[in-house]
């Protein structure tokens, strides 16, 4: 009998070691928490720019870009700690159509990522370019800051037939299968335009509309690049542009709240940027992913709130299918 009992005990203390065990374990590291991964991340690969817009916060500081090598080792890092979606910006990617081609393709032949994406002014696209890279890439986004061709040179953004070429680039992003997406930066020139009649004809899959936004170092004052002090707008006159918008169903608003921490930038050295919050991160080709990650201010929370993860892929074109455009 006392034998049974000792062993009993015996058990019981066993159990009772576990139990607390688990729940320490628990409060230390909860079963859900998980570290943070880089899920979207924006390449600015190069920072030159066909274009003067007079807002812009990544600015021409330099003209280095990686070799291919290198930023693909990069891009093939990110992968592995987690990225999902790319998105190559610049300044103006495809002033490099052929370095910007073969990224895509290997982010989507070789890296398999589920999304592989594009932000571009539109004016140095080639249909060229598209029958033999369109097959790797889901979204091309194209700036459109108004639909009054007056109001878009006195931005910057362009010489007076941005229009024509982003119409046709909306056509041609249909044609060849590629989500077509609008950007629009909501400025002192536009807040009082209504777009609704344009967009519903172009048809973004997504539109969005950032409030214009002023970067310490990079558009702030007359010592920088770009002065973006002449285009501010009050949070009260952005909000008359969302409403005035907000049917759409494209509509993504952006105000400076929910977009100045919520982006993974990574500039043309691999550096995340912390967004005048700090000087960039080291870059990931020397340090690696997860210890640059460490280092950068990421608002994970606000990159939920705004969307950040969305219908990101394209479908897959059916064999005979016709499109009409």
């Amino acid at each position: 009998m006392l034998v049974l009992t000792t062993l009993l005990v015996l058990i019981l203390s066993f159990l009772a070691v576990r139990i607390y065990l688990k729940n320490v374990k628990k409060l230390v590291a909860p079963e859900d928490a998980s570290p943070k991964k880089p899920i979207s991340v924006n390449y600015h690969f190069t920072r030159k720019c066909n274009y003067e817009c007079g807002f812009c916060f990544h600015t021409a500081k330099t003209s280095y870009i990686l070799p291919l090598v290198d930023a693909k080792r990069g891009i093939k890092l990110l992968a592995e700690a987690g990225m999902k979606k790319i998105n190559f910006a610049g300044g103006e990617p495809f002033l490099y159509p052929k370095f910007l081609g073969k990224l895509v393709k290997y982010c989507k032949e070789e890296l398999q990522l589920e999304s592989v994406s594009i932000v571009t002014n539109g004016s140095l696209v080639k249909e060229r370019w598209l029958e033999t890279y369109a097959q790797y890439l889901d979204i091309m986004a194209v700036s459109c800051d108004s639909f009054d061709e007056t109001t878009n040179t006195s931005i910057g953004r362009g010489k007076g037939t941005h229009l024509e070429t982003f119409v046709n680039l909306s056509l041609l992003c249909r044609k060849y299968n590629v989500k077509f997406k609008v950007n629009t930066v909501v400025c002192r020139y536009n807040f009082n335009e209504d777009m609704n009649a344009k967009i519903e004809q172009v048809a973004p899959f997504r539109w969005k509309c950032f409030q214009v936004l002023v970067v310490p170092g990079e558009n702030d004052s007359s010592a920088t690049l770009r002065n973006a002090q002449r285009f501010v707008i009050s949070d009260e006159e952005y909000e008359i542009f969302c409403r005035r918008h907000q049917h759409q169903k494209s509509f993504v608003p952006e105000s400076n709240a929910v977009m100045k921490s919520s982006y993974l930038i990574l500039d043309e050295y691999m550096r995340f940027l912390n967004k005048g919050v700090k000087e960039p991160t080291k870059s990931i080709l020397e340090v690696g992913v997860p210890a640059a990650f460490d280092d950068v201010y990421w608002d994970d929370e606000s990159f939920v709130k705004r969307g950040g993860e969305y219908d990101w892929q394209k479908e897959k074109k059916k064999e005979g299918s016709a499109y009409d455009f």
